[in-house]
């Protein structure tokens, strides 16, 4: 009874993984939970420095994919839309940083087993806006940027679902101050570490 049970998961796997396979593309979504680096700036005439760190929060992405499948290995190049959100607790303020951008992963992804299969590869990033609560944000200092995408995932038919960690390679930060000039000033580390968790479908 278990050999059968067994069998019966492999075929089921295998039948699995061979609708997901060959070259092709597809939309995406998901969210993540993300948050950014540290808040260094001063407060008041004093000058007095602070040093806060980001809280993490949800955010979402929604993009396409398109794929180049080999027996063992795939290329997966991605385009994709994400809006990630951090808060800050900036002098007794609460205050949310809200960061949207274009996200270019290109994911090398080996097959271990069945559907299941494992991936990694650079993502440039491309920063559209940025937002601290009532702060007036100056640009990022660099709008373009990399970062690293790691994950795995399992293929079901034409649906897959995966998890990933990003993060950041190249430091970038953007300048705010506040209502008053004397009030608050400072920089935000602009470079988000995430979980990511998607749904991909094939079409």
């Amino acid at each position: 009874m278990k050999k059968t049970l067994f069998i019966a998961v492999l075929a089921l796997m295998g039948t699995a993984a061979f609708a997901q396979s060959g070259s092709g593309f597809g939309i995406k979504a998901g969210i993540s939970y993300n948050k950014n680096g540290d808040l260094i700036g001063t407060v008041g005439d004093a000058a007095q420095n602070i040093k806060e760190g980001a809280e993490g929060k949800t955010g979402f992405h929604a993009g396409f994919w398109g794929k180049l499948d080999f027996p063992k290995i795939y290329l997966r190049p991605e385009i994709v839309y994400s809006k990630t959100k951090s808060t800050y607790s900036v002098n007794g303020d609460s205050n949310d940083y809200d960061v949207s951008k274009i996200d270019a992963p290109i994911l090398l992804g080996y097959k271990l087993i069945g559907p299941l299969h494992i991936f990694a590869g650079p993502a440039f990033q491309y920063t559209l806006s940025n937002d601290l609560g009532d702060l007036e944000v100056e640009d990022v200092k660099n709008d373009f940027t990399v970062g690293l995408n790691t994950g795995i995932g399992v293929n079901l038919g034409k649906v897959g679902l995966d998890v990933r960690y990003e993060r950041g390679f190249s430091e970038n930060e953007a300048e705010f101050i506040g209502d008053n000039i004397t009030d608050i000033s400072g920089r935000v580390d602009s470079r988000p570490s995430q979980v990511i968790f998607a749904l991909s479908l094939k079409l």
